[in-house]
């Protein structure tokens, strides 16, 4: 296997670094491997060769043993008799064996060959290993490495080696690619679901690419206009969320200023008898700990800043292409010879409007990158998985509240609630990116 490493890990001292990866494979999978460390001269292309045995090593070596005679010709196959292996003097033919009663005529050092090697989802499951392996040694986020799903929304993208003739090819192939997965990212921050995004891909895509092979045989070229179609198919469904979204975000508001419920914070508090003030010889129930919020409740407020701040560019992106329509339906209409000036002023504009577009949509993309994630489905699953772990966390401190919150028996647990409260403040801190010790 070759191991692709982060050029970051130059830092590391080689040894370690190799026995780390021997060691890890060792235990994980039970088998024996050696590995080498690789680099160019400028050490940007860091990886590792790692060998490992498809069998492991007996405890005690298997022997059979011959309970008689036995006899082998040349080309090394068991004969029944002697006679077979002699030739016309009675003497044993070269190359011919005798295995006397009693002698060891085969032994076994190695067990069978694992079959877990060898089923479909082992290198799957080592590259996901290896990857969270590597992770644990970087230090800067951005350049975490993610595996990349197969069968999944986005499209791979083709390493372009050191002269390849082809470059000029993958390279238009992969900026296409490219695009497609950056109008993935903003289907799933309007709020496309995922299976109208994997219907657009199957369709549109893959079948599309089997159908063309099918008709015209292997033609490369043919990917780019396929992708190019599909893109704008799904474009023209993250306009139709986006709008949906805005027409039923303008009903609640308006329900929500029509309704105006009154305060309901200060209720009317019934007056206490005043026996049932008085203290009871009954010994008051202790008060159990204040809930105390999980990792991924405490990461909510920081990822509610990167939801914000998606949400603001895919505005700022709709509002930009809304701005772009409006002017190629002026241009359409500017027939004429009289406006043939404001039809070259439109065409400019509307360039100009394409180019800030798709710099835009590439910054959305880049958002969620500068926080560590691959994509916006990786950041999404962390934000939605926060997302309830803070509501649980609320709910219980709520319930908490209600019934022990407002009675502290000591001065120590008023402390400890002071000190509750300023761990809340400190996740709606703006959060910034951990710089690791270096220089700003």
């Amino acid at each position: 296997m070759i191991i692709a490493l982060p050029e970051s890990f130059t830092e590391y001292p080689p040894d370690r670094l190799l026995q780390i990866f021997t060691d890890h494979f060792r235990q994980t999978y039970g088998t024996d491997c050696i590995a080498a460390l690789h680099h160019n001269k400028r050490k940007t292309n860091y990886h590792i060769h790692l060998i490992f045995s498809e069998r492991t090593l007996l405890e005690q070596p298997i022997e059979k043993v011959a309970t008689r005679n036995m006899f082998y010709d040349e080309k090394g196959n068991h004969v029944r008799t002697k006679k077979e292996i002699l030739d016309e003097e009675g003497n044993i033919r070269k190359r011919c064996k005798v295995i006397h009663k009693g002698e060891v005529y085969e032994r076994q050092i190695f067990s069978i060959k694992d079959k877990h090697f060898k089923a479909e989802n082992f290198l799957d499951t080592v590259k996901q290993d290896y990857t969270n392996l590597i992770n644990q040694y970087v230090w800067d986020k951005s350049q975490r490495l993610e595996v990349f799903e197969r069968g999944g929304m986005y499209l791979a993208t083709k390493k372009i080696g050191k002269n390849n003739p082809k470059a000029t090819e993958i390279e238009a192939d992969n900026s296409k690619r490219t695009l497609w997965n950056q109008t993935v990212d903003r289907a799933i921050v309007t709020g496309v679901s995922k299976s109208e995004i994997m219907q657009i891909k199957k369709e549109r895509i893959t079948d599309k690419i089997v159908e063309s092979v099918w008709l015209y045989g292997n033609r490369p070229n043919l990917l780019s206009s396929i992708i190019g179609t599909a893109i704008a198919v799904l474009e023209l469904l993250i306009s139709k969320v986006f709008l949906k979204t805005l027409e039923l975000a303008d009903k609640v508001i308006s329900k929500e200023l029509e309704a105006r419920p009154e305060n309901t914070d200060f209720k009317e508090q019934k007056a206490v008898p005043e026996e049932s003030r008085k203290q009871t010889d009954t010994p008051k129930p202790a008060i159990p700990p204040r809930p105390q919020p999980s990792p991924e409740a405490v990461s909510y407020k920081h990822l509610c800043e990167i939801y914000q701040k998606l949400q603001e560019q895919n505005k700022a992106i709709f509002a930009l292409e809304k701005q772009r329509s409006d002017l190629e339906i002026e241009l359409s209409d500017s027939k004429g010879i009289f406006k043939a000036k404001r039809r070259s002023e439109l065409s400019t504009e509307i360039a100009g409007l394409e180019e800030r577009i798709s710099r835009m949509k590439a910054r959305l993309s880049h958002i969620v990158k500068e926080y560590g994630y691959q994509n916006a489905e990786a950041f999404y699953k962390a934000f939605h998985k926060s997302e309830t772990a803070y509501g649980d966390y609320q709910d219980s401190l709520k319930n908490w509240k209600q019934r022990y919150g407002e009675k502290p028996q000591s001065l120590h647990d008023r402390l400890i609630s002071k000190k509750q409260d300023i761990k809340e403040r400190e996740l709606t801190r703006p959060y910034s990116p951990p710089n690791h010790g270096r220089s700003r």
